[in-house]
């Protein structure tokens, strides 16, 4: 009998579309010890497998190329594979998903968000218990959930450890429902022995709700304090108009466009990890050090040894604001960044793009390009480095920036935008100006998530070089 390898160390295979996401497991899969190997898509992962099969593999469900269906389909059908434990890792819920997973073979399914110790600890429940694959055996087996009864073709095994594992997880729910009904009943007594106690508690709670209201309120305006002041803006050599939604009173996102001297405009976009207080205060934060006028704070600019103002490179700025944001302050938080300086005089544009989707041009002659670089977040990692890439700006271009907001907002049936759909829409409205092009590319997102709206903050800034007027 083949010798189980220590849960302590083993070779573990992710599959994760996300390089983002795939980083951040990686770090915690190292972390408890593990060697990990990565690939981008379910094909890769597999070429991956073949190559050499590891103890267990992790896979995300939705990747392009091949899913994760088809990936653990795959590797089960595989009989020199289908003895490696696979975890399916997913954003939905549904029952018929796990179905999905339970009909590919799949051993277990976490769903996301999860913390990484659960994560650890399935693997580590999967590595002690190894699976027995029964040859040529019929494997179609009735399943009931959510009132349904399917077949799945799927061994025993697999069903067990996915019980066990909706076992657990129902297990600690009920502990959590147990100690909630004991804080009740331990509340209703105290209650019960001052009543006017209660009375007196809720007007605190009633101003303090209040208070949080002002507070939250005054904390939108801050933010809305840091966008520009209108929504086409002109400038020496060129327009930009705007567009931002926050999906929440308090956005992880902001923009702005500012002259930075007089051969200069700048312009941005941060999207900030999570949603809610802690992001919308990292961004106001960071909003602090994206200012064009020369401070201790500032990042953008400086004051020369001569007196006069230098603008700094944007991967300078990248890189200083990566070192401003390794606090623990905001720990487990990071933002993406784009960051262009033109110059109004020559149409040089000078950039850098920190973890964020790629800029977008849209040429005079309607051609439409992704211009990547490929940098971590900043706040990833204090070792990152980045790049800096420059475009020579024809008159009649225009450019685009936006966070993700945009090409990852989903429909109904959970299928995002994409890039080939921001693409069309850009190109479509080529003819049009530049403030109703930009306008026209929001509404199509808009109308793409009816009737939810976007579940994310949506950011949209262009900009469109029309050389420098005499």
């Amino acid at each position: 009998m083949k010798t189980m390898p220590s849960p302590s160390s083993v070779d573990i295979v992710i599959a994760e579309d996300s390089r983002i996401q795939a980083k951040i497991l990686e770090r915690r899969l190292t972390e408890a010890g593990h060697r990990v190997r990565w690939g981008a898509d379910g094909q890769a992962a597999l070429e991956l497998v073949r190559e050499q099969p590891p103890a267990i593999i992790v896979s995300d469900i939705e990747m392009p190329n091949m899913t994760g269906y088809e990936f653990c389909k795959a590797v089960k059908q595989d009989s020199d594979l289908n003895k490696i434990p696979f975890v399916l890792l997913s954003t939905l819920s549904d029952p018929l998903d796990i179905i999905k997973g339970l009909d590919a073979g799949a051993d277990n399914y976490v769903t996301k968000p999860y913390e990484p110790e659960y994560l650890i600890g399935r693997i580590h429940s999967l590595l002690e218990t190894p699976l027995a694959v029964e040859e040529g055996a019929d494997q179609t087996i009735d399943v009931a959930i959510a009132g349904q009864t399917f077949k799945v073709n799927a061994g025993r095994q697999q069903v067990l450890n996915l019980l066990v594992s909706t076992f657990e997880n129902a297990v600690a729910k009920n502990r959590e429902l147990i100690q909630a009904n004991q804080d009740l009943a331990t509340a209703k007594d105290q209650l019960e022995q001052n009543n006017q106690e209660l009375r007196d508690l809720n007007q605190k709670i009633a101003s303090a709700n209040d208070q949080m209201t002002r507070d939250l309120e005054a904390a939108a305006r801050v933010q809305r304090a840091l966008l520009p002041a209108e929504e086409t803006l002109h400038f020496n050599c060129g327009e930009v108009a705007w567009r931002y939604v926050p999906c929440h009173g308090l956005a992880g996102d902001f923009l702005n466009v500012f002259q930075l001297d007089d051969e200069h405009v700048g312009l941005f976009v941060v999207d900030v990890s999570g949603h809610g207080v802690p992001s919308s205060l990292l961004s106001v934060t960071v909003g602090r050090f994206l200012t064009p006028k020369a401070s201790d704070s500032s990042v953008l600019v400086r004051i020369g040894g001569d007196g006069a103002t230098e603008v700094v490179s944007p991967v300078e700025v990248a890189t200083e604001l990566n070192q401003q944001f390794q606090s623990q302050d905001f720990s487990e938080l990071y933002f993406t960044f784009i960051y262009c300086v033109v110059n109004s005089r020559t149409g040089e544009m000078r950039y850098t793009a920190s973890g964020h989707p790629p800029l977008l041009r849209l040429s005079a002659t309607g051609e439409a390009t992704f211009e990547s670089l490929h940098s971590l977040p900043v706040g990833f990692f204090p070792e990152a480095e980045y790049e800096e890439k420059i475009i020579q700006l024809q008159k009649g271009d225009r450019i685009y920036l936006y966070s993700d907001g945009v090409t990852e907002a989903m429909d109904k049936d959970l299928e995002q935008f994409g890039d080939e759909s921001l693409k069309e829409v850009i190109s479509l409205n080529r003819s049009r100006d530049l403030d109703a092009g930009v306008g026209e590319l929001l509404e199509s997102i808009q109308a793409w998530c009816e009737p939810n709206g976007p579940l994310d903050d949506v950011s949209i800034l262009g900009f469109e070089w029309r050389g420098t007027s005499s």
